[in-house]
């Protein structure tokens, strides 16, 4: 059985060593200041190191902007707005059947969380989450909790309701430091 941590600490030595030689450095220069008393210019670089348990949908590796807060804020009513428009399009016309509304949960969700992408506004997290019920008479209560930041955070919900069934969407997008 080989040890990962120690593969991979390895690994980040090598590089480490194959950098240095690069730039003309010997490992035994490192820590110390050169001769005329001035310290080198410091280079930022942005490493990586591919982990196999780790999946990022995204395949982009960010560098640190060091950035308190987002330029661009995510505006609720075009998100509503959004929400109209999709729980509209898909459920005007069906009626409640259980095994179709988990499959249909799924596409909503999917086509939301499209949407509110393509509106490009950068390092926000956004959670869908959308439920589909029969409508008879009942009372229903959707409730959440969220531990966030209300000056970067925010959320957007819109109902639907037909004489068959409901649906309830819900979209939360999360400010991503």
């Amino acid at each position: 059985m080989i040890n990962y941590a120690l593969v991979m600490s390895d690994l980040l030595k090598d590089r480490a060593l194959k950098k240095d030689k690069k730039m003309g450095r010997l490992p035994s220069d490192a820590g110390h200041k050169p001769k005329d008393g001035r310290p080198k210019d410091s280079i930022s670089t942005v490493s990586h190191v591919e982990d196999p348990l780790h999946h990022d949908d995204t395949g982009l590796s960010m560098e640190n902007t060091y950035q308190l807060g987002p330029y661009r804020r995510h505006s609720v009513p075009v998100i509503t707005e959004i929400l109209r428009d999709v729980l509209t399009c898909y459920l005007q016309h069906e009626t409640y059947e259980a095994e179709w509304s988990r499959q249909m949960t799924k596409t909503l969700c999917d086509v939301i969380r499209s949407r509110v992408k393509e509106l490009m506004i950068q390092r926000y997290k956004t959670v869908v989450v959308v439920n589909i019920g029969q409508l008879s008479g009942q009372g229903m209560q959707i409730s959440s909790r969220c531990l966030w930041d209300a000056t970067n955070d925010n959320f957007a919900t819109y109902s639907f309701k037909n004489s068959s069934l409901f649906g309830v969407a819900i979209v939360y997008v999360v400010y991503f430091e």
